[in-house]
């Protein structure tokens, strides 16, 4: 059993989140709420996910998994009104989702979980240095990156955070001091990573008041933010090596 009424932002920020990297997921569902793991097809960056019942106005659910398309989904979405509630109901009969935004009522089919990919195992790493930004200074800067190269190197330093990017003509620099840093774990840090992933995670990492960074050197970046209280998502990021 599945049933549940959420808020459709808050709703769509968890689609948005997920899909920075993959089209289809499952959804594990639980008294706790809604979790994911998914990682895209290069396996490059994982992404998990977890949205606690609390997050919803009403939910009632037994354990079970749904498999979802999130691009059907997010086009349904799109047709909520600010601040309006979307109503879930899962048919495990016909195995689809009845959705209804206010006066519409639609009837998704959904993914077969046992036809779709394993979920990666999210590796615990030990990262030595992390730092926690406002969320818009991060996609700022990325998107600022984008300009100059198609990646870019994050780092830590005794002094602070900084990001490079250079490209064949023109390059970036940012340094942000300990001392304007919302939080940090002083460390050894530098990692190379592509900007085309960087650049699809910081659509939902710009609507975080704090980020927080996980680095090492020529390690993976981990990423981890709240969206509002009840929507936790975390972001893994495999590096690329730097050319001598």
């Amino acid at each position: 059993m599945f049933k549940a009424v959420i808020n459709a932002e808050t709703l769509g920020d968890a689609i948005e989140a997920a899909s920075s990297l993959v089209d289809e997921v499952k959804f594990s569902v639980s008294e706790m709420g809604l979790e994911l793991k998914a990682a895209d097809a290069a396996n490059v960056a994982m992404v998990s996910l977890k949205v606690g019942s609390e997050a919803f106005e009403n939910f009632k659910a037994t354990p079970s998994e749904i498999g979802v398309d999130l691009v059907r989904l997010s086009d349904i979405l799109s047709m909520a009104t600010k601040g309006e509630n979307i109503q879930l109901e899962l048919d495990e009969e016909s195995h689809k989702l009845k959705i209804d935004v206010g006066s519409l009522s639609y009837t998704m089919s959904l993914i077969d979980p046992t036809a779709m990919r394993k979920e990666p195992e999210i590796p615990k790493l030990d990262l030595p240095a992390h730092v926690t930004l406002p969320g818009g200074e991060l996609r700022r800067a990325v998107k600022a990156a984008e300009k100059v190269s198609d990646h870019v190197i994050f780092g830590v330093s005794d002094e602070g955070f900084y990001m490079e990017a250079k490209g064949d003509i023109d390059s970036l620099m940012l340094k942000i001091p300990s001392t304007e840093l919302l939080g940090m774990k002083p460390g050894k840090a530098r990692s190379l990573f592509s900007l085309d992933y960087l650049k699809n995670m910081s659509k939902a990492i710009g609507k975080s008041n704090e980020v927080t960074l996980e680095l090492g050197i020529d390690y993976p970046l981990m990423v981890n933010f709240k969206l509002g209280q009840s929507l936790e998502v975390s972001y893994l990021l495999a590096p690329r090596m730097e050319q001598e």
